[in-house]
């Protein structure tokens, strides 16, 4: 399997950024987490974007979160200090661009999908997509601090609850309902509505949005506690290994809360 591709392409004002490994569901391996930092090292400096759209291909998913097969790496909690800590730089370059961005989310995202999509200004989705974090079902470790934050400030506290303890994943029309995704749109018209969206943000005071944008991501922030001893306790479990190993056997783990 490829270790997959994210690529740019600028037309119009409008920058265009494609998760690009659809045989995995676009799922990020470190090299495609490395190109996403590039690209908005490319775009932070580019003097004429107005607004940019991310976008899976492959119709099936956005990005349905970190390649697993990496994970088998991992020999203590400290892998998971640095991947979070890494994870949340990529991230934070994506939520830090001085212009406004559109996710476009046709099927999953889910992991570090949802988080990429959380970061995005908007969200627009076909009906088919989905969004979660099931890892209390799948492999037992966590998420930081700043991306638990970006989902309770998305979605409520009590449907984060359901999302990272009951492993539960939400619908693009619950999604919709709570205001984390912008629009719903068929995929005939997915193209259209993404246009609009980006003609309409394109045609607004830059410097406005700008600071809007800017001041919210303050705000979610202000004050966000570590919670590295507690991402330590996930990475390093003997039960995160066996979530790694089950899911890559496609088998059910059994936890042993050690």
């Amino acid at each position: 399997m490829s270790e997959g591709n994210v690529t740019l392409s600028i037309s119009g004002g409008v920058a265009s950024v494609l998760f690009d490994r659809p045989e995995a569901r676009n799922a990020m391996t470190w090299r495609m987490y490395d190109q996403l930092a590039e690209i908005c090292g490319v775009l932070q400096a580019h003097p004429g974007v107005r607004v940019a759209t991310f976008r899976g291909a492959g119709g099936r998913a956005f990005v349905a979160g970190t390649d697993i097969e990496q994970f088998r790496e991992f020999a203590s909690g400290e892998d998971g200090v640095r991947y979070e800590e890494t994870i949340e730089s990529r991230i934070t370059q994506l939520e830090s661009l001085p212009f406004p961005t559109v996710a476009v989310i046709d099927g999953y995202a889910m992991g570090g999908g949802l988080a990429i999509a959380a970061v995005c200004d908007f969200r627009i989705a076909t009906p088919q997509a989905s969004f979660g974090a099931p890892i209390a079902r799948t492999l037992g470790n966590c998420l930081s601090s700043a991306n638990t934050a970006r989902i309770v400030a998305g979605f409520g506290a009590s449907r984060a609850k359901r999302m990272l303890m009951l492993a539960q994943t939400i619908a693009a029309a619950e999604a919709c309902d709570c205001g984390f995704v912008h629009l719903i749109s068929d995929p005939a018209e997915l193209d259209a509505k993404v246009l609009e969206l980006c003609e309409r943000l394109a045609s607004n005071a830059p410097l406005t949005m700008q600071v809007a944008k800017e001041t919210i991501r303050r705000l979610v922030a202000h004050g966000l506690p570590s919670n590295d001893d507690l991402v330590r306790i996930c990475y390093g479990s003997r039960d995160f290994k066996i979530g790694v190993e089950a899911f890559l056997e496609k088998k059910t783990p059994t936890w042993t809360g050690a």
